[in-house]
Formats: C-alpha cells, structure tokens, sequence
C-alpha cells in the first residue's frame, strides 16, 4: 500500500470524524472509503485466521463430516441474507448507513473467537450462524455507503479498493495461521483466540474512523423505499442480472468444499491456510485494478469473464486427480473473485437511484444466501451419495449457463 495509507490510518483513530457529504471529485479515493477498506483488511484478517483452519478443527478435533459442512455453512448464509434484506431495509428507511455497519463488525468480531471454545460441531453451529448473521447485517449499509461516498466516474476503483483491501486481510489471515500453528505446537484453539487482536482493531475503526453519508433524499413523488418496492422504476436490466447471479450461486457451495477437495486430491491439511494465502494474494493484486477497469469498459464483461473463470476452476477440480493441480487452480479462483466481488456491487449501484441502494443490495443479497442453503446442502449431498468430483461438475456447469445469461443482459 502507498505510504500515504500509513500515515491515513494512523491519523483516523486521533480524531472522530463528523458526518457530512460525498468527496468532490478527485483522482485520490476520498477518506470514508480508505477508512472502510481498512476495516475490511482487519476484519478479514480475523476471520481468514479462523476460516480455513475449520475443516482441520471440524474433521480431527470434533469428528464432523462432509454433510455437517454443508449445514453449517448452508444455513450460515441463510441467515446471512436475511440480515442484508433487513439491515438495507432500514438503512434506506432511517437513512442511516454506518452504525448499522458498525454493528455488524463488532457481533461478528466478538462471536468468532468463541470457537477456541467450542466442544461440538453444533456449537461451531451457531458460532458461524452468529457471525454470519452479523456480516450479513453490515453487507448492505456499507455497500450503500461505499457507493455514496465517490462520484459515479469512481465507483468501480472504489469497490475495487474496498474487495483489494478486504482480500489484504485474506492474505494476512492465512499467512498467520501458518506462522501461529508451529508457535502454538499445532493447538487451533490458540490460533482462534489470537484472532481476537485484528477483530477488535475493526470495531474501533468501523466506529471511529468510518464516517455518516447520509443518502440522497427521496423525491417527493415516491413511497417510502422497502425490501420490493426499491426495484419499482429501476432498469429492467437489474431483474435479470438477479436471475443470472441467482443461477450462478446455486452451483456455488460454501469454499469450505474446495478445502475438503484439495485434503481429497492429497493436500496436507496443515497447508489450508497456504492455499488460502495462494488464492488471497491473486485475489488482492488484481482486485482494485478489474474495479478501476470497470469504470472505462462495461462492468458487465468483466462479471461474465469471472464466472467462466469459476467454470473452468470447478471443472478442474473435479476433473484432477492430483494435488497438483490444487495449487493452478486456486490462483485462479481468486481471480474470479476479482473479476466480480467488487465489480458487480458497482454495477448494481449505477442501475439504482442512492435513496434506494441499500434496499436493493439487501434484496440481491437475500436471495443469493437463500439459494447458498441449498447448494451447500446439496454439494454435501452429492459428495456423499456420488463422488467428491460431482458437486464440482455441477457448479462448473451451472456457472457457465448464469455467464450465457448474463451476456445476454
């Protein structure tokens, strides 16, 4: 990160900052977005330590299985939308983004290291459900927030930089838990309880450095946004990319499997967080460059390349039969991330006016984490009754029909 971020972040704690207005435009991203990027980089920081250790402390600790994945991380990101829809809905109703965010990272940065405590699969359970339901509930205001911080021209680098910064953490996160595991004689509690430090760092900046863009004022004329109503008089457009990433999501199981698939192929799995720091890396490089690119060419371009991107991943994994391969792929995986993490938040908020931005995040969110349950769940199933090579199959092939879909819009 340039050397100005530095000195940024070490200036935001010393003052609070108070709410005001959208940034001219400039070619530096204005501060609310630097400040959110680097409570994505903590919070990640966090959650990636914990993250790719799970399958290890679920399978050898607690005797889980690939069915038991599947519920967890199935119902985890249920509730995870429900959270979106709600907490869009009423940061559009009070016309309030950043507490609704802050509340968000401050439940799930004090749920997560309540694993180091955990003595079955069915607490693990509702440790996640909880930290799920809460980064479901900060996912829509700060998506808001995000997109009423930059003028329309910078909006793709501005989402860009916020998914560079969260994959930073994502990189941190894994590399820790490889350093901390040898420290810690191989005890995945401890490696949990240290995740503790980045966690708390986030609930500081998210309430002290981030600061109030209240949304533009709703037009005489319309109704009161809500969940539904905010898709009234938007682009037809924004119906079917709905369909398309909706399509997409039911082939698109918890990564949890991708874990699991790697352990199959021979992957140690000492080496998770190694492959989690792979996939991270490719992540963060290109992230904030495909956003920036996403505001000189069509944003939707970039999408479907991402998703034929995962085709071909998820063929691959289910096609391979080495280890590998494993570490081609991920590489890979992580730029399809890049491709369409921060660039499809982008394009859905140039499609939607800034009174209603939230709603609509909530909804597209809600209905991604209700068909999230359900692929999960029949990825496990698949897994179980079939192969492990069948659930990659199926989403190779699903994510290719949602790219036919979406070029068509």
């Amino acid at each position: 990160m340039p050397g100005r971020d530095f000195l940024f972040l070490s200036r935001m704690i010393s003052s609070i900052p108070q709410p005001g207005q959208p940034a001219p435009v400039s070619p530096a991203l204005p501060r609310n977005v630097r400040a959110l990027g680097w409570v994505a980089l903590l919070n990640d920081t966090a959650t990636e330590m914990s993250y790719w250790l799970l399958p290890q402390f679920l399978v050898t600790v607690l005797g889980a299985g690939p069915m038991v994945f599947g519920l967890i991380e199935g119902a985890a990101e249920t509730v995870a939308s429900l959270g979106r829809l709600i907490s869009g809905f009423l940061a559009d109703r009070l016309r309030r983004r950043k507490p609704l965010a802050a509340v968000g990272y401050t439940v799930a940065n004090l749920a997560k290291p309540l694993l180091a405590l955990a003595q079955s699969w069915a607490q693990v359970f509702w440790i996640r459900f909880a930290d799920r339901a809460a980064k479901g509930f900060r996912a829509a205001p700060r998506d808001a927030l995000v997109a009423d911080s930059v003028p329309a021209t910078q909006r793709g680098a501005a989402f860009g930089f916020r998914q560079a910064m969260d994959s930073a953490g994502a990189v941190a996160g894994p590399l820790a838990a490889v350093l901390l595991l040898p420290l810690f004689l191989g005890d995945v509690r401890k490696v949990f309880w240290a995740a503790t430090v980045p966690g708390a760092a986030a609930i500081l900046l998210a309430w002290f450095a981030v600061r109030e863009i209240r949304p533009a004022a709703l037009p005489a004329d319309a109704s009161r946004p809500g969940p539904l109503r905010a898709f009234a008089g938007t682009d037809r457009r924004l119906l079917l990319i709905l369909i398309a990433v909706a399509l997409f999501s039911l082939g698109n199981s918890s990564d949890l499997f991708l874990i699991l698939r790697a352990q199959n192929l021979g992957v140690r799995p000492e080496l998770a967080p190694a492959l989690g720091l792979v996939f991270n890396i490719v992540y963060t490089v290109f992230s904030w460059p495909a956003g920036k690119l996403s505001d000189r060419i069509p944003r939707r371009f970039l999408v479907v390349l991402g998703y034929l991107v995962y085709a071909g991943v998820y063929f691959g994994f289910a096609h391979s039969s080495s280890s590998r391969a494993v570490w081609l792929l991920m590489p890979l995986y992580g730029l399809y991330y890049a491709l369409t993490e921060g660039v499809l938040r982008a394009w859905i908020a140039d499609l939607v006016p800034s009174h209603s931005r939230a709603s609509v995040f909530g909804v597209f969110n809600w209905v991604l984490g209700v068909v999230a349950f359900p692929a999960s769940l029949m990825a496990g199933w698949l897994w179980q009754h079939y192969s492990p090579a069948t659930p990659f199959y199926v989403s190779a092939g699903l994510s290719f029909l949602a790219a036919v879909l979406l070029a068509l819009v």
